[in-house]
């Protein structure tokens, strides 16, 4: 484009042209040629990206996060609150080879715990139970008035809510368990150790005070610890050794309870602990199953992500058969594998790359093993995004492509290390946040389309007209004015062009691939090439039919100029329509973009007070045209419309888009 400019300005003088004019043309043309408000449009998109992008409940901290959005090719999703309502409500407590229904659901004390009436030993045992679920938790509800309502509000974790409700059903409230059993220390929950522990001075089991280990976590962890469990006995539950059969039913139950979608929690209890000890020699209490549902949204998401070519993975610290089912609900899993934290430890690095592709939920994981899915997916080529919460997830959040910080429930640490947060908690939100990230990609790509394929038309036509020793058919101002009318208003609402119709049906980007696809570079040369050879004949035209209209030398060359100065513009407003897209034809929601349509009017009222008002006609040095001018600059420019329309014909034939392949989402179930 350069050597363009400068090989015409030099021309120009070689024939005679006054050097300051041309210099001045010179300088004009390199104006009009030089893409200077590509960084400005580049980063109103951005900008503008992220904006729609908060009101999907996704908060982006670094800009250049927006465009490896839309390369995402895999999601990898923590289950709790993210696929899940996290509203956790316990369904069924399982004591001494008996299971209990449990009623009613939310966070407030209503329901019942079906246990039989001639059952009083039953009865006890869940008690029991349930008095050590609920002093082992941290969480409480409280009743608040909400205008002339009241509802019940949870502060703490949700499933802790759940335990802390389930005991006040039978009439066990925190509050008072608290009073008669005082915490005074605790071995807090990790992800690694998956369970919790609580030490009280407790005077309910025995006639004095006693420290009281109350335990709850994973269920196997749990019974690992233990070696007696609480059965039931004539007058009161009474402490028995568990052997194997015994552990064998335990673990039987908790696979039932997980097989119905149920979150399977083990409760223990030691009296007489010292902290040091607390969490070996247990007795065994029962386990409690509950149920936090999926999202709705998270379904119609990952529906969405089979549609783009994502694959969504489950990462849960859950029983595997409570991950499945819920999996299998979501649609996550299919013909894919479950692989346990304690399987992955077993895999080398090659070995879990070369199995990647299988597994599709990871259950009972540490933050550690979220690394290396991250590590085993961009290994293949991919790119990956990785939700977290914890302090631990930080690691792996950092290391993935698109790290994800749960808004609501994340630690400041996991919030610092993400790219993006989810101010929702919601699956939905990122597969939301994915298509804006298309969607802006291709509008930037629209808006270089446009503007190059525009500027190749303008040099072109400067040159042809230059080397073929024809009058330059353009002033300086006038190649001013066609830069700011047409790399303007047009340009810029191409940057908020609303997204195509099936930009997630298309697979993800390939990130190493450039935004000058060979369909992308066809369609540029082909509209400048056109742009070229249209101007340059109309503008050849106009000077031989100057003397047939009866104007002298002078106002032949204004009118050529004229017209050709309206055709530049007007094929640039049409190619502005067809750049929407450069794989679907114009026909399709020709008007959807309305700031294009408002800035396309604007435009052409200027261009007629450019025309027709005599003080600005001067200063642009244009000639007023009759309607039968304007209808042949309009023919003129319209021909570029079928020009682009064959060849986005032709390279959807010759490069068709790879393909993604519409999943049944009942498959597997």
């Amino acid at each position: 484009a350069a050597s363009g400019v400068g090989r015409s300005a030099g021309l120009g003088v070689r024939r005679g042209e006054p050097l300051l004019g041309m210099f001045i043309f010179g300088g004009a043309l390199a104006v009009a040629v030089v893409p200077e408000a590509l960084p400005a449009v580049v980063t109103i998109s951005l900008a503008i990206g992220v904006q729609r992008m908060v009101e999907r409940h996704a908060l982006v901290r670094r800009l250049p996060t927006v465009e490896t959005l839309g390369s995402t090719s895999v999601i990898c999703s923590d289950k709790t609150g993210t696929l899940t309502r996290d509203e956790m409500t316990v369904r069924a407590i399982w004591t001494d080879g008996h299971a209990t229904r449990v009623t009613g659901s939310g966070y407030a004390p209503e329901g019942d715990i079906d246990v039989p009436s001639d059952a009083p030993e039953q009865r006890a045992l869940v008690e029991r139970t349930l008095r050590a679920a609920a002093l082992s938790c941290d969480a409480h509800v409280e009743q608040e008035a909400n205008g002339e309502q009241r509802s019940w509000k949870l502060y703490g974790d949700p499933t802790e809510g759940a335990l802390v409700v389930a005991a006040a059903k039978l009439g066990m409230h925190k509050a008072d368990l608290e009073a008669e059993a005082p915490r005074h220390d605790e071995i807090p929950f990790s992800s690694e150790r998956k369970r919790m522990t609580t030490l009280h001075l407790d005077r309910t089991i025995a006639d004095r005070d006693l420290t009281v280990a109350y335990a709850k976590g994973a269920a196997e962890v749990i019974l690992d610890g233990c070696d007696r469990m609480l059965t039931a006995g004539a007058n009161e539950p009474q402490e028995v050794l568990l052997d194997e059969a015994a552990r064998t039913r335990i673990a039987q139950a908790a696979k039932d309870l997980a097989q119905r979608a149920l979150r399977v929690l083990a409760i223990a209890e030691k009296p007489g602990a010292e902290k040091a000890d607390a969490e070996h020699h247990m007795v065994f209490l029962g386990l409690v199953g509950m149920i936090d549902p999926p999202r709705d949204e998270a379904k119609a998401a990952i529906a969405d992500c089979e549609h783009a070519g994502i694959r969504p993975i489950m990462i849960t610290g859950d029983h595997p058969e409570t991950a499945a089912a819920i999996a299998r609900e979501l649609g996550i899993l299919r013909e894919g594998r479950v692989v346990i934290g304690r399987a992955l430890d077993a895999m080398s690095a090659a070995d879990l790359e070369a199995a990647i592709d299988d597994i599709e939920v990871y259950a009972r994981v540490s933050p550690a093993h979220k690394l290396r899915v991250v590590s085993a997916w961009q290994a293949r080529g991919h790119v990956c995004a990785m939700t977290g919460d914890g302090v631990n997830d930080a690691p792996a959040l950092k290391r993935a492509d698109i790290g994800v910080a749960m808004g609501i429930t994340g630690t400041d640490v996991s919030r610092e290390a993400a790219d993006m947060t989810l101010t929702d908690d919601n699956f939905a939100s990122i597969v939301g946040a994915v298509e804006e990230g298309r969607g802006i990609f291709s509008n930037i790509k629209k808006y270089l389309m446009y503007l190059l394929s525009s500027n190749i038309g303008e040099i072109g036509l400067m040159a042809v007209a230059t080397l073929a020793g024809l009058p330059l058919p353009l002033s300086a101002v006038q190649i001013l004015y066609v830069n700011l009318a047409t790399d303007g208003l047009p340009a810029l609402a191409l940057a908020v062009d609303p997204p195509e119709e099936d930009l997630m049906r298309r697979p993800p980007r390939d990130p190493k691939a450039g935004i000058f696809t060979p369909t992308v570079v066809w369609l540029m040369l082909v509209g400048g090439a056109w742009s070229t050879i249209v101007n340059v004949s109309l503008f050849v035209y106009e000077l031989n039919n100057g003397a047939a209209l009866g104007l002298d030398s002078d106002e032949a060359l204004m009118h050529a100029m004229t017209m050709t100065f309206l055709s530049l513009v007007l094929i640039q407003f049409f190619k502005a329509y067809n750049f929407r897209s450069d794989r679907d034809s114009v026909l399709r929601r020709p008007f959807a973009n309305k700031w294009l349509n408002i800035a396309i009017l604007w435009e052409l009222t200027l261009l007629c007070l450019i025309v027709y008002v005599p003080v600005l006609s001067k200063a642009f040095g244009t000639y007023p045209l009759p309607l039968s001018d304007w209808l042949l600059v309009l023919a003129a420019a319209f021909t570029i419309v079928p020009v682009l329309e064959v060849t986005k014909w032709a390279m959807r034939h010759l490069a068709p888009l790879p393909s993604v392949p519409i999943v049944d989402l009942h498959v597997g179930r």
